[in-house]
């Protein structure tokens, strides 16, 4: 492995995370609705769940999902509706003014980690994309390396996301359009879900 693949993998990682979906939109919504605690907890739960899903395209789970198409179907489905679910929340909360009690650190983790859990196209990207930058044979070290390259630079970017948009302005301008950019939300997270349940 050579310090060139690795920043090959870098940079379409960085693309990938800054491109319009589902974790991105979760990351920017609960940051600048709950808070700078609260994005950094849902980034390190989204952060957490792609590398188990690097990991698992480094163990070959692709080929198992092949074999076994079911298991992927019942993940992506449980994945599309919890975000259908907090898409429909998310549109009948859109009026209502924000809670005075902040969302626990706890449950913006595991909120997190289900979003990113919920897609294993992500596992699929992961796949294509270590065997395009990546040589064959990595060794376990070189493995260990990238998992943790990965894993570090999701939760800067999360963490960069969280504390920006939890700032007084962003979080100002935020409860003044929040009808509207909760119904927003709303709308891209549904979306998201019926794209991931329809397959398309």
């Amino acid at each position: 492995m050579t310090a060139q693949s690795l920043i090959a993998f870098n940079l379409i990682l960085m693309a990938a995370l800054a491109s319009p979906g589902a974790a991105f939109l979760m990351s920017v919504k609960t940051s600048v609705s709950a808070g700078r605690a609260a994005g950094i907890a849902t980034g390190l739960g989204l952060s957490l769940a792609a590398v188990c899903w690097t990991a698992a395209a480094f163990l070959g789970l692709e080929a198992v999902f092949k074999v076994f198409p079911w298991a992927f179907n019942a993940i992506k489905i449980a994945g599309a509706l919890y975000l259908i679910w907090i898409a429909i929340q998310t549109w009948r909360n859109a009026r209502k003014p924000l809670p005075d009690v902040s969302v626990p650190r706890g449950r913006a983790f595991l909120s997190g980690l289900l979003v990113n859990f919920g897609n294993p196209k992500s596992m699929l990207f992961a796949a294509a994309l270590l065997v395009v930058v990546f040589p064959q044979g990595l060794t376990a070290p070189n493995m260990a390396l990238i998992l943790a390259n990965h894993f570090t630079l999701e939760v800067l970017f999360y963490t960069t996301c969280a504390v920006t948009l939890s700032s007084a302005p962003a979080r100002a301008g935020y409860l003044r359009a929040k009808p509207i950019f909760d119904r927003i939300a709303a709308l891209a997270l549904g979306g998201f879900g019926l794209k991931l349940l329809t397959g398309k």
